[in-house]
C-alpha cells in the first residue's frame, strides 16, 4: 500500500489501482460503519423524531457521498486533475 493519493497531485489512482492506496482503502471500512449507523438511528427510537429526522439526513446523506466518491473514483471520472484531491479532502475533514 502507497501511503497516499493525495500526496500525489500528478497521478491519481483509478479503476481497482484507488483499492492500493491506504486512504482511499479507507472508503471500504467507512461505506461499512456507515450503513450499519444508518441501520442503527433508523431503528432507535428518541424523543423527538424531528431529532432523529436530522441524524438520519446526515447518515445517509455521508452514506451516500462516500459510495458516489469510491464509486467515481474507480470509474476514473476524475481524470487525473488535482481538483478531485481538494474535494476529496474536504469532504473527510471533521
Amino acid at each position: 500500500l502507497t501511503m497516499s493519493s493525495a500526496t500525489s497531485t500528478n497521478s491519481l489512482p483509478s479503476g481497482l489501482a484507488v483499492l492500493t492506496t491506504f486512504p482511499d482503502v479507507l472508503f471500504i471500512p467507512e461505506i461499512i460503519f456507515g450503513g450499519l449507523v444508518w441501520i442503527l438511528v433508523a431503528s432507535s427510537k428518541v424523543q423527538l423524531p424531528i431529532l432523529q429526522g436530522w441524524v438520519m439526513f446526515v447518515s445517509v446523506f455521508c452514506f451516500i457521498m462516500s459510495t458516489t466518491l469510491l464509486c467515481l473514483y474507480v470509474c476514473g471520472a476524475h481524470g487525473g486533475s488535482s481538483s478531485w484531491v481538494t474535494l476529496v479532502s474536504g469532504y473527510r475533514k471533521p
